[in-house]
C-alpha cells in the first residue's frame, strides 16, 4: 500500500466507486465538498449537476431503478444534506439503493457560527436512511463504502449516507483496496420450499400476491404452471407480464379485493410488505393459510401473521419454484371469467372516482412503446392510471409510493433517462408537483435527452381538495397560480406541446421520444371533450 500513489481523499473516493461500477454521479458542486470533484473526471465518471440537492437525489434514485444498481450523489455540508432527505426518505420507503457521500465539518462541539453548520448532520440523515456514518480518514471512508455496496447486494437495498469531514477529504491517502470480487456478489441458495409444494398440490384456488422485491422473470411461467391467480402491488406490475388470463392486475386497492382474497384457499406474497399504500385497508382479508417469502425479516414479523414464512431472496425462490411445479397439474378452481368481470368491475370504480382521466390514460398507453420506463408523480393522473394499465415487462413504472413525495417524477425520469441511452423514458407530473422539481427540466435541456413529461393540469391540488370536501372541510389552500407551462418549457430551451385532442397529445408523445431534447406536453382535462 506504501508504494500506490497518494491522492487527496476526496478524489481516491471517486476511483473507489468507479472500480465498484459507478459510472455516473448526481449532485452540486460547493466549498465544502469540491475535494471530492478532483477525481471525478480522471476515474471516467460521468457526473450530472442537478439543480438543488432534491434533484440529485431523485436523479440518483431514477437510475437506480432504472438500472438495478446504487444511484450515488455527492452534497455538501449541512443544506445540501438537509435538502436531499427527502429522496433518500423516499428510497428507503421504496427500498432503493443510493449511497450519499456529503462533506461535513472538522469539528462542531467546541464552535459555532460555522459556514453550513449543523447540530447532529449524521443523525438527521439516519432517520431517512438505513444507516448513516461519518468517516473520519481514508481508512474509515473505505471500509463505509465497501460496507455500503456489500449490503446492496445481499440485504434488502435501503439509501446508506456516508459523511466525510473537509479536512478528511483534503488529506493525501493511498488508493483504496481493490473491490473483493466475486464472493461478495454471491446470491443465496435455493431455500427449501417443501412447506410451500405441499400446500400448493392441495390447492384448488392458490392466489399468489408479488410485490416490487419479487424480482425474477419466472412468474409468468410459475402462474400457469400452477393455475393460479395474481394480484401485484403498485410496484409489482408486469411481472407476469400482460394478457394473463387470471391476473386481477394491480387492484389490491380495491375494496372488493378483499373479498376475492378472501375466497382463495392459499395466499402466497412475495416481496411486498402488504402495507398501507398497497392495500388501503387494515386487513388483507385473506382466510386460507398465508406464505410470505421476503429477504427482510421484519416483513415476515408483522401483523397479517403469516403461518409459513420463508427468509428468502425472491429469485431464488422463484426459480426453486419454477422447478418444482415444472410437471405439476394446474389448480382448476379460478375462471377466466371472473377474474375479468372483477378487473370490468374494478376499473369502472376507478372511472367513476376520477371522471376523464383513463380514455387519455388509454390514447397515452397506445401512444408509448411497450418497453417505455415511466416514473411518475402523486397526481390524480398517476392514481387511476396505475390500477388500469397493463404492463408487459416488470419494473417499468417507478411511482413515489411509500414516503410519497411530490416532484418525484421529473428528476427520478431524468436518473432513468441517463440510465436508458437509446430507450423510451416517460414522466407523468400534476402541475403541483410540477412546480417541486421544475427547475431539473435544465438537465434535461443540457443532456438533450428526448424525454415527453406529461403535464396534467388540472389548475389545483385536487385530490387534496376532494379529501376536505369528503371531511367536510372547506376547500382552503388548494389553488396555486400557474404558469404557462409551454412558455416555460421554451424558456428552459425544451420544446413543447399544447394538444387539443387525444390524437393530438399522441402525434406530440411520439415526436417527443425521437426529439434531440425534453419536450413538455401540457394536457388539462378538457382534452377529453375537445373543449
Amino acid at each position: 500500500m506504501q508504494d500506490l500513489p497518494r491522492k487527496p481523499l476526496g478524489a481516491q473516493l471517486s476511483h473507489m466507486l468507479r472500480d465498484r461500477g459507478v459510472e455516473v454521479i448526481f449532485g452540486i458542486p460547493g466549498v465544502h465538498n469540491q475535494e471530492m470533484y478532483r477525481g471525478i473526471e480522471e476515474a471516467g465518471v460521468t457526473h450530472v449537476l442537478a439543480r438543488h440537492e432534491q434533484g440529485a437525489g431523485f436523479m440518483a434514485d431514477g437510475y437506480a431503478r432504472a438500472t438495478g444498481q446504487p444511484g450515488v450523489a455527492y452534497v455538501i455540508t449541512g443544506p445540501g444534506l438537509c435538502n436531499i432527505m427527502t429522496p433518500m426518505g423516499q428510497a428507503y420507503s421504496d427500498s432503493v439503493p443510493m449511497l450519499v457521500i456529503s462533506s461535513c465539518l472538522d469539528e462542531v462541539a467546541a464552535r459555532r457560527g460555522q459556514l453550513h453548520q449543523m447540530r447532529d448532520q449524521v443523525g438527521a440523515a439516519a432517520t431517512v436512511c438505513d444507516w448513516s456514518e461519518e468517516a473520519r480518514n481514508a481508512q474509515a471512508a473505505y471500509a463505509l463504502v465497501e460496507r455500503a455496496f456489500d449490503e446492496f447486494e445481499t440485504a434488502r437495498p435501503r439509501p446508506k449516507h456516508i459523511t466525510v469531514p473537509i479536512a478528511a477529504l483534503e488529506a493525501e491517502a493511498t488508493a483504496a483496496p481493490f473491490p473483493n470480487q466475486p464472493a461478495l456478489r454471491l446470491r443465496s441458495g435455493a431455500p427449501d420450499i417443501a412447506p410451500v409444494l405441499s400446500m400448493l398440490n392441495l390447492a384448488r384456488r392458490p392466489l399468489f400476491i408479488l410485490g416490487g422485491g419479487a424480482r425474477s422473470n419466472l412468474w409468468r411461467q410459475i402462474v400457469a404452471q400452477t393455475g393460479a391467480a395474481v394480484f401485484t402491488t403498485y410496484a409489482g406490475r408486469g411481472l407476469v407480464g400482460a394478457n394473463y388470463a387470471l391476473d386481477f392486475g394491480a387492484t389490491l386497492a380495491r375494496p372488493g379485493s378483499a373479498e376475492v382474497i378472501a375466497s382463495a384457499d392459499l395466499v402466497i406474497a412475495v416481496g411486498t410488505e402488504l402495507a398501507e399504500v398497497d392495500l388501503w385497508r387494515d386487513k388483507l382479508g385473506h382466510q386460507a393459510p398465508l406464505i410470505r417469502v421476503d429477504l427482510d425479516p421484519e416483513v415476515l414479523a408483522d401483523e397479517h401473521r403469516a403461518l409459513i414464512k420463508l427468509q428468502a431472496e425472491a429469485e431464488s425462490f422463484a426459480r426453486a419454484l419454477w422447478e418444482a411445479t415444472e410437471d405439476a397439474t394446474p389448480a382448476t378452481g379460478w375462471d377466466a371469467a371472473e377474474v375479468s368481470a372483477a378487473r370490468r368491475r374494478w376499473r369502472a370504480e376507478v372511472e367513476a372516482e376520477r371522471p376523464g382521466i383513463l380514455p387519455v390514460a388509454d390514447a397515452l398507453r397506445d401512444a408509448l412503446p411497450k418497453d417505455t420506463m415511466i416514473y411518475s408523480d402523486m397526481t390524480q393522473f398517476a392514481y387511476a392510471a396505475k390500477e388500469v394499465w397493463p404492463m408487459h415487462y416488470p419494473h417499468h413504472w417507478h411511482h413515489p409510493t411509500g414516503f410519497g413525495t411530490l416532484g418525484y417524477a421529473l428528476p427520478a425520469g431524468i436518473g432513468g433517462a441517463v440510465a436508458r441511452q437509446g430507450q423510451p423514458t416517460a414522466v407523468i407530473i400534476g402541475d403541483y408537483g410540477f412546480h417541486y422539481t421544475m427547475a431539473e427540466l435544465g438537465v434535461a435541456v443540457e443532456l438533450g435527452l428526448p424525454l415527453p413529461i406529461i403535464l396534467w393540469d388540472n389548475g389545483k391540488l385536487k385530490e387534496i381538495e376532494e379529501s376536505m370536501v369528503g371531511a367536510q372541510i372547506a376547500p382552503n389552500a388548494v389553488v396555486a397560480r400557474n404558469p404557462d407551462f409551454c412558455r416555460l418549457a421554451e424558456a428552459f430551451g425544451a420544446r413543447a406541446s399544447r394538444p387539443a385532442s387525444l390524437s393530438e397529445m399522441q402525434a406530440a408523445v411520439t415526436s417527443a421520444l425521437a426529439a434531440d431534447g425534453p419536450t413538455l406536453i401540457h394536457v388539462t382535462p378538457e382534452i377529453v371533450t375537445g373543449a
